[in-house]
């Protein structure tokens, strides 16, 4: 990509109030709303942020945008190039086309097919080079200067910061009150241009960084440990080996502090999300939240603004972590019951069932393949209760009667 910073590059409110001008109309004027129950929930009183409500469900189209109107005619002309398989590559496409500015993606062969199909679809030239991304990256380099095009980078940039930024500006008018945020951070970009606004319009204001536990590179850098990074997280937006350099140091003066959430805290962020609020988020979208009620000590009383960043999640992957998520409240269950091979066995299990109101889902019978002798089975009885209590009054009713019976844990 082309070297086009210079020393060291800055962003500033006046930036961002420049960048807000630029882009007025063009974007959703997203809401902010408190939230009663999320605030009972946490300890802490709780604004959202809802960037899932963008055209392309994801709060990058405010960078993509303007960068692309900072850059001048030949370089529109000539078309723009990234390496993206995620909501980047959706938002630069879609504003490019709108503008009539060619835009090339390129991405991992790996890439789902959605991806591709999404990216495509709203007028983006997607190309397909590599196994990795960084495969995709380098070939995006190669043909940024082949083709003379203009690379736009989805984080390392005070344009693309400074356009995230405008995300601050509208929380900030319509909750005054928000006295400490909950950002999440990949390679920075939004942490850095939201974390400038809210410096400058609130000195005082509560900073706190959010990364995935599997992928802590900024904690790292910023705390001087040495944490492995890698594996897969459902914030796969924010799943970033090292943040930009750009957003790093500016990141590094910024933050108070940056927190970690692991992978069931970000399942139990999505799901709240649903239930309670109806909107849809992805992993990434939910790590403000995941981190305020993983870490309510940092966020207690306090007025919290979250970023729920974008929308983008693939159903299948939704309906797991909804199914994932009632599992660990104790509403479904896979219990494993060990019987005899006799007539009625069976039955006489499910009159417990039937007597404690619990619904059967699946019943799965074994007799082969199993280390109990011949006469044994063990029934594996996928169900759903009321709750916890409900669940576990069944159990103790089953092994009062002599049968043994465990959980099939998730992982």
């Amino acid at each position: 990509m082309s070297d086009t910073q210079t020393l060291e590059p800055t962003v500033t409110i006046d930036d961002v109030r420049a960048a807000a001008q630029r882009v007025s109309g063009a974007l959703v004027r997203t809401p902010t709303m408190h939230s009663r129950t999320l605030s009972e929930i946490t300890g802490a009183q709780i604004w959202l942020k809802f960037e899932n409500l963008q055209f392309t469900a994801s709060y990058k189209e405010r960078g993509a945008l303007n960068k692309l109107l900072v850059m001048d005619k030949t370089q529109r002309d000539r078309g723009v190039i990234a390496a993206s398989a995620g909501n980047h590559a959706q938002g630069l496409s879609y504003h490019g086309t709108r503008l009539g500015v060619p835009v090339t993606i390129v991405m991992p062969r790996t890439t789902p097919m959605v991806k591709v199909m999404q990216t495509e679809q709203v007028g983006g030239k997607v190309v397909l080079e590599g196994e990795t991304f960084d495969d995709a990256a380098a070939h995006a380099c190669k043909l940024e200067k082949e083709l003379g095009l203009t690379f736009v980078h989805p984080f390392d940039d005070p344009a693309i910061a400074a356009g995230q930024g405008t995300v601050a500006l509208e929380m900030f008018e319509d909750a005054p009150e928000i006295d400490m945020l909950a950002l999440p951070i990949g390679g920075g970009g939004l942490a850095t241009g939201v974390g400038t606004v809210a410096r400058a319009l609130k000195p005082d204001v509560g900073l706190i960084g959010v990364e995935a536990k599997l992928y802590p590179s900024l904690y790292n850098r910023l705390k001087g440990t040495d944490l492995p990074c890698g594996g897969d997280t459902l914030a796969e937006g924010i799943a970033v080996k090292e943040p930009g350099v750009f957003t790093g140091g500016a990141l590094a003066k910024l933050l108070d502090d940056i927190a970690l959430v692991d992978e069931p805290a970000l399942e139990s962020a999505v799901a709240l999300l649903l239930q309670i609020e109806k909107t849809v988020v992805e992993g990434a979208g939910a790590a403000g939240l995941a981190a305020v009620c993983s870490h309510k000590e940092l966020f207690a009383g306090r007025n919290v603004g979250i970023v729920l960043c974008g929308g983008n999640i693939d159903t299948r992957l939704l309906a797991n972590v909804l199914l994932r998520d009632l599992a660990r409240s104790g509403r479904l269950a896979r219990l494993r019951i060990t019987l005899q091979d006799r007539p009625g066995a069976l039955f006489k299990v499910m009159r417990e069932f039937d007597r404690h109101q619990v619904n059967i889902i699946e019943i799965y019978h074994q007799r082969i393949f199993t280390t109990l002798p011949a006469k044994g089975l063990v029934t594996d009885i996928e169900c759903e209760a009321r709750d916890r209590f409900q669940l576990d009054a069944l159990i103790d009713a089953l092994r009062a009667k002599g049968y043994s019976v465990g959980h099939v844990e998730l992982n």
